[in-house]
């Protein structure tokens, strides 16, 4: 999901090619032209980064500044500010106030662009949520009891399915013939037959339908065999 950023800037056109540069690095990008509207967007939604502007028609970014890190829900989204004074003053109230960087204009929208990416990776790492547990997997062979699990319960299979089934798992989404499949199953002195290999697939894609209702797992090449598919 893209990062969202909150920009406060009174001037459309520095606005339209800062929005521009972030947008085209994969940033969403909402645009405000005053401190009043600034408020509203940060009331009603949740942004990863703001970039205020110092000097606007209602107000003051610094403001806005003091604000954000007064309010618990906002007090440690990154901030950049941006000024069209260089006076060190007002650098120093920005960054005593809490902001993280400071951009004096004019400035190019890549360097913006590259800070703003800065703050965002700092941010990330300083507060990463913890990594989301590997999800289980879809079938599982346990080669040693000879019992395969799907979706984490165990199949009821007997040995010659748990041959067939094991075997299309090991060359699974490749076409299996009848013939492979008996030499896993039956061993290769079997006198079974092709018809073995079909009454068995049809008790295992049975098997696996009360499971998984919803999948169809051993899809059938005519003239060709069988493949497991997942």
């Amino acid at each position: 999901m893209s990062a969202r950023l909150l920009l406060l800037e009174d001037d459309p056109a520095i606005a339209r090619t800062v929005a521009y540069a972030l947008e085209r690095d994969g940033l969403a990008v909402t645009h405000s032209l005053l401190v009043h509207d600034a408020r509203q967007q940060l009331q009603r939604n949740r942004f990863d980064l703001l970039v205020l502007d110092v000097g606007l028609p209602d107000g003051s970014g610094l403001d806005l500044l003091r604000d954000v890190r007064n309010a618990a829900q906002t007090s440690t989204v990154p901030v950049l500010m941006l000024s069209a004074h260089g006076e060190e003053i007002d650098r120093v109230l920005g960054l005593e106030l809490g902001a993280d960087d400071y951009l004096t204009k004019p400035f190019s929208p890549r360097e913006l662009a590259a800070r703003v990416k800065a703050l965002l990776r700092r941010a990330g790492n300083g507060h990463a949520p913890a990594p989301a547990a590997a999800p289980a997997p879809l079938f599982h062979d346990d080669e040693a009891g000879q019992r395969i699990s799907l979706r984490g319960q165990p199949l009821p299979l007997t040995r010659r399915e748990y041959r067939l089934l094991a075997h299309l798992l090991r060359g699974a989404g490749r076409i299996h013939s009848r013939d492979a499949l008996l030499a896993a199953a039956w061993g290769d002195d079997s006198e079974s037959t092709d018809r073995t290999v079909d009454t068995h697939i049809k008790t295992l894609r049975a098997k696996l339908r009360e499971v998984d209702p919803a999948r169809e797992y051993i899809s059938t090449h005519r003239g060709m065999g069988y493949c497991l598919n997942f």
